[in-house]
């Protein structure tokens, strides 16, 4: 744990140093305060993400769909389906519908500072296992700090979790990103949530991220890095890739 320590410290000293005009949020885990520009959208999709170790992992594939709605205020809704791998067979299906609105009550253009609350809700409309089978939450808080090519942000929130063996747990995360050229940005984050079940552990996830500007209105995304999950020495992946499509 000394080494996902020493991580933390180090992401969260860039975070207090660091900030940019650069584009925050997907690919990585760590979200942004930034919402859709009013009257435009953001289309995440085809996407694919996972998380596991070895030959065992599950995630999702499908579309995200941002809609600027109002000023500060952006609409997602998520159709996703579920995936699971083990050793001797595939499971797909429809995964839980994802819906949440981010609302952004503090900007301030001068300091290149942002804040908003982002929460969201899942519905239990997966098959096969596949999702979580109830209807889950997750309520946080998003900052940003813009300073030339780099930008920070993090936050985290409270996830409601309910059903039998289940617990509600908290998520924190921090990132900073940085516009290397013209088309392309690199990001780099940590991530911290406790355990979603009572027999479950914590775990830390590191990872590195990258969008590259393609012919407008198209951008190529994707992150992947490590999970490591407390009380374990082997540690598991996580992974995002994604068409991104604004207009």
């Amino acid at each position: 744990m000394a080494r996902f320590a020493s991580y933390l410290r180090l992401a969260a000293t860039l975070l207090a140093l660091m900030a940019g005009a650069a584009q925050a949020g997907p690919p990585l885990l760590t979200d942004d305060p930034e919402p859709t520009e009013t009257g435009h959208w953001e289309i995440y999709g085809p996407y694919m993400d996972g998380e596991g170790r070895g030959a065992d992992f599950e995630g999702s594939t499908g579309v995200e769909i941002n809609y600027g709605a109002a000023a500060n205020l952006q609409l997602t809704l998520g159709l996703p389906l579920a995936y699971a791998h083990a050793p001797a067979h595939w499971q797909a299906g429809a995964g839980d519908l994802e819906f949440s609105a981010k609302y952004r009550f503090y900007h301030d253009p001068e300091k290149g500072v942002q804040i908003a609350f982002f929460p969201g809700v899942t519905l239990p409309t997966a098959r096969h296992d596949l999702g979580a089978g109830r209807a889950t939450g997750f309520l946080p808080l998003w900052f940003q700090k813009d300073n030339g090519a780099w930008t920070a942000f993090g936050g985290g929130g409270y996830t409601l979790n309910p059903g039998l063996g289940n617990k509600n747990f908290w998520r924190g995360a921090m990132a900073v990103t940085r516009q290397i050229s013209p088309p392309l940005l690199l990001g780099w984050e940590a991530t911290r949530e406790g355990a979603s079940t009572v027999d479950g552990r914590a775990s830390t996830r590191l990872g590195m991220g990258a969008i590259y500007q393609l012919a407008a209105p198209f951008r190529l995304l994707g992150r992947a890095g490590p999970i490591f999950e407390d009380g374990t020495k082997k540690a598991g992946f996580h992974f995002f890739l994604a068409l991104g499509l604004d207009y």
